[in-house]
């Protein structure tokens, strides 16, 4: 389990970042090794959806404990799993349930700041409070990713020189409390993602969704991570309706009858095939 830790905080380089193609299940992890990922990580929506719950906690926390348990389970590869909020607010009980989080083989987390069911954000000492509570309970090398809403709760219009300052803030604020990387989901602009990577001192991880920009482009600012989020489960949710719809309208589509060869004249029995002339 160690070699599991060292070899997931290995992955994150600055520039060459680690991708994590983001699964939802045991099945789904399996699918994502087999194409060659060095780790397997999850999201949270697509977690959700997969058993038919909203996101934002809307899945039971057992069933979430029991999910990462199967996925650590079936994959070789180190496994981070999104746990949103916590499923808690006081430090206390973040504590306790982190502790049941790294008892299910994982070796990391996400963790966000949002205020998850209310409006906002947590003021910043109290998510530090709550990073610094995971930390005591799971142990050093346990990799925290503490992700910042703050892009998220606001378009990319408003993304400015203003907010970076306040995910700088943060980030900072985290990385004192114990975090392991920095999760800046919704920042697109390159200009202000580089200078997080510039002033934040935590891999910086970036989510990869479609109009985003490409990972050449996002690893030239200097992540160290780029997940996918919900989308590998929205293309494969939307191949699986595609063949359904496919195989239900199978008398839709014009068939062409299938050609069958003419039949060959007998040959009397005892007959020999003489070659023909110019053949």
């Amino acid at each position: 389990m160690q070699g599991k830790f060292r070899a997931f905080a290995a992955l994150h380089v600055a520039g060459n970042p680690v991708i994590l193609y983001n699964a939802w299940d045991a099945g789904s992890a399996r699918a994502v090794a087999s194409a060659g990922a060095k780790a397997i990580a999850t999201g949270s929506w697509s977690v959700a959806a997969a058993q038919a719950y909203g996101d934002g906690e809307g899945l039971p926390l057992e069933v979430a404990l029991a999910g990462a348990t199967r996925i650590a389970g079936a994959v070789d590869l180190p496994v981070s799993i999104d746990f949103e909020g916590g499923y808690a607010v006081e430090p206390k009980d973040i504590a306790a349930n982190s502790k049941r989080l790294a008892a299910t083989g994982a070796i990391g987390c996400n963790f966000e700041d949002q205020v998850v069911g209310g409006e906002g954000l947590h003021p910043i000492e109290v998510q530090a409070a709550r990073i610094a509570a995971m930390r005591s309970a799971t142990g050093v090398p346990f990799f925290i990713n503490a992700r910042t809403d703050i892009f998220l709760q606001n378009g990319p219009e408003t993304h400015d020189m203003a907010k970076v300052d306040a995910a700088i803030e943060r980030g900072r604020a985290y990385a004192a409390a114990g975090a392991s990387g920095f999760f800046v989901p919704g920042l697109v602009d390159l200009t202000l993602l580089g200078r997080i990577c510039r002033e934040v001192a935590l891999p910086i991880n970036f989510m990869a969704f479609p109009g985003a920009p490409g990972s050449r482009e996002v690893a030239g600012a200097g992540v160290s991570r780029i997940s996918h989020g919900p989308n590998p489960y929205r293309t494969a949710m939307a191949a699986l309706t595609a063949a359904a719809q496919a195989a239900f309208d199978w008398n839709q589509a014009e068939v062409t009858p299938p050609v069958r060869p003419r039949a060959q004249p007998r040959r009397p029995a005892g007959s020999r095939t003489r070659p023909r002339p110019g053949r």
